[in-house]
């Protein structure tokens, strides 16, 4: 058994389970891939390039959530209000994720 050299605080791991909490559902990784390649993006725009099922009202409640949570940030123009990812660094995981033999 491979032993971690990493040691995290206790309010570091608090912080990272806040933030994966955050990102953990389907739509909010989504989110987080539209935004990779093309932002600032309105929820719209967002829903437009997600597709399938995708609901203005339930796009709007996972983006305020990411963006409450440090995540997203915003812009309002106009009515109109676009929003980016925060810290770039957070599109890590997906390589995280992709490397990782569970999923």
């Amino acid at each position: 058994m491979k032993v971690s050299k990493r040691q995290f605080s206790t309010s570091k791991l608090h912080k990272v389970a806040k933030v994966l909490k955050t990102i953990s559902h389907p739509v909010k990784l989504e989110i987080l891939e539209v935004l990779e390649s093309e932002e600032p993006l309105d929820v719209s725009t967002i829903c437009e390039r997600i597709g399938a099922e995708c609901e203005i009202s339930m796009m709007s409640h996972h983006l305020t959530k990411m963006k409450d949570n440090h995540i997203l940030v915003s812009e309002k123009s106009g009515k109109q209000v676009f929003y980016s990812i925060a810290d770039r660094q957070i599109l890590n995981i997906f390589d995280c994720l992709e490397g990782c033999d569970m999923i």
